[in-house]
């Protein structure tokens, strides 16, 4: 179903990257025929949108406000999808190397034989490096640039993918153990796999009376956490995480987990 239509006049914010990324299709240096099937991961609201009107499009966003924004201007919007077969894939990956490999990886996993990936990002923020990764993939990238961004694109041929890079890259942002084991975590967190100097200096400034129920919004992998419930008699407390990485974390080995209730 076409979305242009729900895409309002009022004034929005101007988001570099997005009008990037949109630009070979506006300017007819790539085509799609007009009922193509689209998966926008990472996909943003913009009036650039206005260019995904006459395709099918189904947007991958699980932050509720770009969520929320795509929703009104009439995008069908999930938090993650098992489908793949796209006749295009559009990404706007993340600034950390290996994340933004990872959804790179996914772009391409997601689309059908013959199907094109778009990828685009600032120049401050990897857009080179964007594009020689969208080539080692693919064996060839396009490419545009302007508002100092940089958009690749590449179709994806059986003969020329190198399968065992896209294995590869599809597994850099999975959970794993980091600091010995102690924590669980991911690339794309902030500092994922070290304690930063600030989360370092609060948590030796923690007193050590604290008591009661705690909530960590947006823990990362929760060491500011840990350090709470290190702190004497704490109660039970729900750690927020990115997805696939929440998870309860009990200081009263005493209080059986069915009895806890999230604050």
């Amino acid at each position: 179903m076409s979305a242009a239509r729900f895409i309002n006049s009022r004034p929005v914010m101007s988001d570099p990257a997005l009008e990037t990324l949109l630009l070979p299709l506006e300017t007819g240096a790539v085509e799609l025929r007009p009922d193509a099937q689209v998966l926008f991961l990472r996909a943003r609201a913009g009036r650039s949108l206005e260019a995904l009107g006459e395709f099918n499009v189904l947007c991958v966003q699980s932050f509720a406000p770009d969520r929320d924004a795509l929703q009104k201007a009439g995008f069908k919007v999930e938090a993650e999808t098992e489908t793949s077969g796209f006749d295009a894939v559009l990404v706007l990956p993340g600034r950390q190397r290996q994340e933004a490999r990872a959804q790179l990886a996914n772009a391409v996993a997601k689309a059908r034989e013959g199907g094109l990936v778009m990828a685009c990002a600032p120049n401050t923020e990897g857009a080179k490096t964007l594009e020689s990764d969208l080539a080692e993939l693919l064996g060839g990238a396009g490419k545009m640039t302007k508002n100092k961004c940089r958009v690749v694109w590449e179709t994806v041929r059986a003969d020329a993918l190198d399968r065992q890079r896209l294995s590869d890259w599809l597994a850099l942002d999975a959970p794993r153990p980091v600091l010995d084991g102690t924590y669980v975590s991911r690339p794309g967190i902030f500092a994922w796999d070290r304690i930063d100097p600030a989360s370092k200096l609060l948590a030796s400034l923690l007193p050590e009376t604290l008591k009661g129920r705690s909530a960590d919004l947006g823990a990362g992998f929760g060491y500011l956490a840990r350090a709470v419930l290190e702190r004497r008699r704490m109660l039970p407390a729900w750690i927020s995480t990115r997805r696939k990485n929440a998870r309860w974390i009990w200081r009263n080995r005493t209080l059986p987990p069915s009895r806890a209730k999230r604050p």
